[in-house]
C-alpha cells in the first residue's frame, strides 16, 4: 500500500519542483514571456554618452533600423509578425508597426512607441522575436505608435496608390504619388511640376494663433530659386516652406502681411536633411538637421483649413516653381513640437553614426527555458516522432516506478538499521540471562524485560531482527507453558524452534527483497527500449528522405537526432537504476547477515539457557 501511494504522489512532486525550478529561472532572468526564444536590450542615450539632447522630447515614436548586425532574421518570422517591444520593466508591452520587414535582403523599418522619454538620460527597452508558435501573429498598430497630437504621418510605402495616413486619422492624399528609394525604406519623388495633394479634415485645420509642426526629410535635385515644398492658403493667410537656391524659408502671410524667416547657410544639392517647423502663438521657428535655422518669426499662424499642397504653391496663377527632388517621413503635429523632439527625431532618424550611439542594439540574449524552440534540447522535442513520444513515455513510467522503488525501499532499509541498532543494544543486556523471554507478561518480552519504552518498541517493529526475535519468544513461550514449571528445552525443541526462525528470516529478506525487480527491468529493458525508439527513429527519417527524393543535412540531422534521444533516455533510466540496485543489494545483504548472525546467536543462546540439568 506505501509503494503505491508513493507511484501516486511521486510525478506530482516531481511536477511541483519541475515548475518552482522554471518559476526561479524565469524569475531571475526577468524573461517578458518563454514563447519568445530572442531578445535585444535598445538602449536610447540622450545624455553624454550618446547623443545629447538638452531640451524636453516626450513621447516619441523612435525608428529602428535592422540588419544582420543587429538581429537575426532567420531566427525570425519572414513577415516579422513575431517581434514584440517591452518597456525596461520587462512586463509592460510597448505600440509598434513595422513600415518594411525584407528577410531575403536583410532589412526593416520599425517604428516604436516609447512614452515620456527624458533628455540627458538613458532609458531601455527590450525587443523580442524568435517564436515560430500560434501566439505570435502580427499585432503592428500605427495608430497606436503616435500619439494624440500626431495628425498625420506619411511612410510613402504605396506605390501606385495614394499615400496613406499612418497616424489613424485617414488623411490619405488625393493622387498616387511617385515613390523611390529614399533615406527611410520608400520616400516620394517631387518633379517640380505634379504635386501631391493632402485634402483639409478637422485634424489638420489649424485655429487663428494656433500650433502646428511640420516635418520632413528631404534631398534636393535642383537647388532652383524660391522652389515651394509645401503650402497652404486659406484666404488671406497663407503658410509656405521653400528652398530659395537651397536656402530653407517659411513664409506666413496675415493681417500684417507676409513674414519670411532670414536667410542661413544652403544645403548641398542630393544631400538628405532634416527640415522642420515648429509654429506656436507669436513664434513660428525653422530647423534643419535638428537645429535652429535662423531668428524665429515673431508672428502666428492663420486661421488654415484648406488642403496642403506637397512640391507647388497653391496661389491661383503662382510662378514660382514646385520641388523637385526626393522627400521622406512627413510627420504634422497639431501641438508645437519642444525643441527636443524636433533634435531627436533629426538624429535617430539620420542613420549616421550619432544615430547608431543614440539608439544602440544590444546582442541577442537567448531565454535560459531548455523547451525553448531554437535550444538544442528544444530542436529534439519538436523533432521526435510518434514512435519516439511514445517509447520516451514508456521509459519515463519506468523511470517514475524505478525512482520511487529505490526511495521507499531505501527509507525501509534505513528504518531497519535503526531499529536493528536499537534492538542490539537491548539484546546484549538480555542474552545474558533468557529469564524476560518466558517469564512474566508478553508485553515484558516485546520490550526486552522492560528495556525499551513504548516510542523505541514503534522503532522496533521495522527491525527484520526484531521479528525474528519475536516469534523465537512466542515460540519458547509456547513450549514453556507446556512444561512442567521446568525451564528445560529438548534438542528436538531448539530444532524446531531454528526451524522456525529461519522461515521467519526467509520472509524476511523477501520482504527487504521484494520490488527490487523492477530495478533490474529498468537497468536491462532501459537501454534496448532505447534503442528500439532509435532504430525505429532512423528507419522514418530514411523513409522520408526517400520519399522526398532529395539529400538535405538540414533535415536529416534533427530527425537522427531526434532518434538518438530514445537511446539517450533509455540510458537515462537505466544508469540511475543500476547505481540505485547495487546500493540497495548491498545494504539488503547487510540485512540478511545480520539476521543469520542473529539467528545462530539466538539458538546458541537457547541450547545454553534450556539445557537439561545432568543427573
Amino acid at each position: 500500500m506505501q509503494f503505491h501511494r508513493s507511484i501516486r504522489s511521486l510525478p506530482r512532486r516531481l511536477l511541483l519542483g519541475a515548475l518552482a525550478i522554471l518559476t526561479l529561472t524565469g524569475s531571475a532572468n526577468a524573461w517578458w514571456d518563454g514563447d519568445w526564444t530572442l531578445r535585444r536590450k535598445i538602449v536610447i542615450d540622450t545624455g553624454g554618452t550618446g547623443a545629447p539632447i538638452d531640451g524636453p522630447i516626450g513621447t516619441v515614436a523612435v525608428l529602428l533600423r535592422l540588419s544582420d548586425g543587429d538581429f537575426q532574421f532567420q531566427a525570425a518570422k519572414e513577415d516579422g509578425s513575431d517581434i514584440r517591444f517591452v518597456a525596461g520593466d520587462d512586463k509592460t508591452p510597448l505600440s509598434y508597426h513595422i513600415e518594411s520587414f525584407d528577410s531575403l535582403m536583410s532589412e526593416a523599418f520599425v517604428w516604436v512607441k516609447v512614452p515620456d522619454l527624458k533628455p540627458g538620460a538613458q532609458t531601455t527597452i527590450w525587443m523580442y522575436y524568435g517564436n515560430s508558435g500560434p501566439k505570435a501573429v502580427a499585432t503592428g498598430d500605427p495608430k497606436a505608435t503616435y500619439d494624440s497630437d500626431t495628425a498625420l504621418v506619411y511612410h510613402f510605402t504605396d506605390k501606385g496608390a495614394p499615400f496613406t495616413d499612418a497616424s489613424g486619422h485617414s488623411n490619405t492624399s488625393k493622387e498616387a504619388g511617385v515613390t523611390a528609394d529614399a533615406l527611410i525604406g520608400s520616400g516620394m519623388r517631387l518633379s517640380g511640376k505634379a504635386p501631391v495633394t493632402i485634402p483639409a479634415s478637422p485634424s489638420l485645420q489649424v485655429p487663428q494663433g494656433g500650433a502646428q509642426t511640420f516635418s520632413i526629410w528631404i534631398k534636393p535635385a535642383t537647388l532652383a530659386p524660391n522652389a515651394i515644398l509645401a503650402s497652404r492658403r486659406d484666404g488671406a493667410g497663407a503658410f509656405v516652406i521653400g528652398l530659395d537656391s537651397g536656402i530653407p524659408f517659411v513664409e506666413v502671410t496675415g493681417p500684417n502681411g507676409t513674414a519670411r524667416s532670414t536667410p542661413g547657410t544652403p544645403i548641398a544639392v542630393n544631400t538628405w536633411h532634416h527640415l522642420a517647423v515648429v509654429a506656436a502663438p507669436g513664434k513660428v521657428a525653422l530647423f534643419v538637421d535638428g537645429d535652429p535655422y535662423g531668428a524665429p518669426l515673431a508672428v502666428s499662424l492663420p486661421a488654415l483649413n484648406t488642403d496642403i499642397l506637397l512640391g507647388a504653391d497653391s496661389l491661383a496663377g503662382g510662378t514660382r516653381p514646385g520641388f523637385a527632388g526626393d522627400a521622406d517621413e512627413l510627420e504634422i503635429s497639431k501641438i508645437a513640437r519642444p525643441d527636443g523632439y524636433v533634435k531627436f527625431t533629426s538624429v535617430s532618424q539620420g542613420g549616421s553614426d550619432t544615430a547608431e550611439k543614440l539608439v544602440a542594439v544590444g546582442p541577442d540574449e537567448q531565454t535560459s527555458t531548455w523547451l525553448s524552440g531554437n535550444s538544442t534540447f528544444g530542436i529534439l522535442i519538436h523533432s521526435l516522432t510518434p514512435d519516439g513520444w511514445a517509447v520516451i513515455c514508456l521509459l519515463a513510467i519506468m523511470a517514475i516506478v524505478s525512482w520511487t522503488v529505490m526511495f521507499t525501499k531505501a527509507s525501509f532499509l534505513n528504518k531497519n538499521s535503526k531499529g536493528s541498532e536499537h534492538f542490539m543494544k537491548a539484546w546484549r543486556h538480555v542474552a545474558t540471562d533468557l529469564t524476560a523471554l518466558d517469564g512474566g507478561d508478553m508485553e515484558s518480552a516485546k520490550s526486552l524485560g522492560g528495556r525499551v519504552d513504548k516510542k523505541t518498541q514503534k522503532a522496533l517493529r521495522h527491525a527484520c531482527i526484531y521479528q525474528i526475535y519475536h516469534t523465537g519468544v512466542e515460540e519458547i513461550r509456547h513450549r514453556m507453558s507446556n512444561s512442567s514449571g521446568e525451564r528445560v528445552l529438548s534438542a528436538q525443541s531448539i530444532q524446531a524452534i531454528r526451524a522456525t526462525l529461519d522461515g521467519v528470516m526467509v520472509r524476511e529478506t523477501q520482504k527487504l527483497n521484494r520490488l527490487m525487480v523492477f530495478l533490474t527491468i529498468a537497468i536491462s529493458g532501459g537501454p534496448f527500449l532505447g534503442l528500439l525508439g532509435t532504430v525505429v527513429g532512423v528507419m522514418i527519417t530514411f523513409a522520408a528522405i526517400a520519399a522526398a527524393g532529395d539529400v538535405n543535412v538540414n533535415a536529416i540531422a534533427p530527425g537522427i537526432a531526434a532518434a538518438l534521444l530514445a537511446t539517450v533516455a533509455g540510458l537515462a533510466v537505466a544508469i540511475p537504476a543500476l547505481f540505485g540496485y547495487n546500493y540497495l543489494i548491498s545494504r539488503i545483504k547487510e540485512a540478511t547477515s545480520d539476521m543469520h548472525v542473529f539467528v545462530d546467536e539466538f539458538v546458541t543462546k537457547l541450547a545454553e539457557f534450556y539445557r537439561p540439568r545432568a543427573d
